[in-house]
This record gives C-alpha cells, sequence and structure tokens, in this order.
C-alpha cells in the first residue's frame, strides 16, 4: 500500500474501509478463498490465509494515517521506497506488487511508468531493485480509484498470483 488511511490505523488492519475494494478484488482475483471484513480489524483466519500462502503487506508510509495519499510528500514516498528496495533486497520475495500507478512514479521517480509487470529488460526500474523479484504496479483498490471495478482489479492481482511459482499457491 502507499499509507494507512484513518479507518486502517483506527482498527489497524490493511485496506480497513469498507468501501475499499482491496478484500473483495483479491477474493475474486482467486488469491484469497473468503471475502475479508478488514472493517473492525483483520480476522485471524486472513492472517493465517497470507501466512500459509506467503504473502506479506507493508506500506510506503507506514506511520502517517492520511485521507488521501495525495496528502503525503514525494520525499516521504521516497524514503519509504528506499526502505521497500532494502525490504526486498533482504527478504528477496518471488513478487512485489505495489499499489497505486501515481504513489509509485512518485516514489521511484520513474514518470514513465506504466501498470503491470515492471520488466527490467523492456522499461526502467527502481535503482538497485533485485532482478530475480518480479515487480508489479497494480491499480489502487480505493473507491476514489473510478477506472477500476472489482472484476478488474481482480484480473491484475491474479496476473501478480499466476505469475509466480505454482508451488508457492
Amino acid at each position: 500500500g502507499v499509507n494507512p488511511s484513518p479507518w486502517t490505523a483506527a482498527v489497524n488492519a490493511p485496506f480497513a474501509h469498507p468501501a475499499n475494494r482491496f478484500w473483495p478484488s483479491l477474493q475474486r482475483g482467486g488469491i484469497m478463498s473468503q471475502l475479508v471484513d478488514a472493517s473492525a480489524g483483520l480476522p485471524d483466519s486472513a492472517l493465517q490465509e497470507f501466512a500459509d500462502k506467503r504473502i506479506g503487506l507493508t506500506n510506503f508510509v507506514s506511520e502517517l494515517a492520511t485521507a488521501r495519499a495525495s496528502e503525503l510528500t514525494k520525499e516521504q514516498l521516497r524514503e519509504g521506497a528506499a526502505r521497500i528496495v532494502k525490504m526486498v533486497s533482504r527478504l528477496r520475495p518471488e513478487a512485489v506488487a505495489v499499489t497505486g500507478i501515481t504513489a509509485y512514479r512518485d516514489a521511484f521517480g520513474l514518470r514513465k511508468a506504466k501498470l503491470g509487470l515492471q520488466d527490467p529488460a523492456l522499461v526502467e526500474v527502481p535503482a538497485g531493485w533485485p532482478r530475480d523479484v518480479q515487480l508489479w504496479v497494480v491499480p489502487q483498490p480505493s473507491g476514489i480509484n473510478a477506472h477500476e471495478n472489482i472484476d478488474s482489479l481482480g484480473a491484475k492481482w491474479a496476473a501478480v498470483w499466476n505469475a509466480t511459482e505454482p508451488e508457492a499457491h
């Protein structure tokens, strides 16, 4: 994610606002087996499913809750991006998906980036990004993003999921 919303911060659960389409799109994309309601906190079953599937979540800026990601400064996003690159270099996940093309562009200074797989053979990737870790940009799931719906978001999450090793599923 980019950073927590006030609702997410209040209940300590990612993408917790009931209007956010993150959890429904993960279910629609076949990643989560059930629809997660994180509005009052993340259920243990969702945490367990994430752990079983080796999925983790983090934000560019975790310590500041805002109503809109646009309230963050580019400097805050750049600092978060540097932290993410270090984390990815250390943990070496199969894939990383960043939610939100504008935040991705601002955080990594890659103004021409587009949604989808950031294939280093075709596009510029962030400095220091490990070549063996897939990098994806998916649309922001907030209801503010009117260009996407649960089905289109689910299809984009499925593309990320299906591009990883089958034994990870």
